[in-house]
């Protein structure tokens, strides 16, 4: 395995605002599959999150954030009785994604806000070098 150079601000703060990034994309994920519903329990939709590992780079000393991955909720699907439904099953039974609009609109602009304060902490960065390269 080749060996990566050392971390920089910039390569730590991109790496964050991707994985601010994957966060946001599950939750509209969820939220776009709010309220569907699935004639089996197996069948329904089942929010995703997204799993972040802490990356500490040796040679830098620095640590940084990363996406390992997307994990499925064991949470249940709601089982709700509605035998006009197209997908309801021989009982008239439909199960509905346990999505919480709420908890996920919470997601949503928690993640979006920390999006906007690496991309800030890269705009003090890259001003604090510039201006250090015009007093030079």
């Amino acid at each position: 395995m080749p060996e990566r150079s050392p971390m920089t601000l910039f390569s730590l703060t991109t790496r964050a605002m991707s994985a601010q990034m994957v966060r946001m994309n599950a939750a509209t994920s969820n939220l776009a599959n709010a309220g569907s519903v699935s004639s089996t329990e197996e069948g329904a939709y089942r929010p995703i999150h997204a799993v972040f590992a802490v990356e500490l780079d040796k040679a830098s000393g620095l640590a940084g954030v990363t996406t390992s991955g997307l994990v499925r909720s064991d949470t249940a699907p709601t089982k709700r009785h509605d035998p006009s439904n197209p997908l309801a099953d021989a009982n008239g039974d439909v199960f509905e994604a346990p999505v919480d609009e709420t908890a996920e609109m919470v997601e949503i602009m928690d993640a979006s806000r920390q999006y906007q304060n690496l991309v800030q902490a890269l705009q003090t960065a890259k001003q604090l070098m510039l201006e250090t390269l015009r007093s030079q």
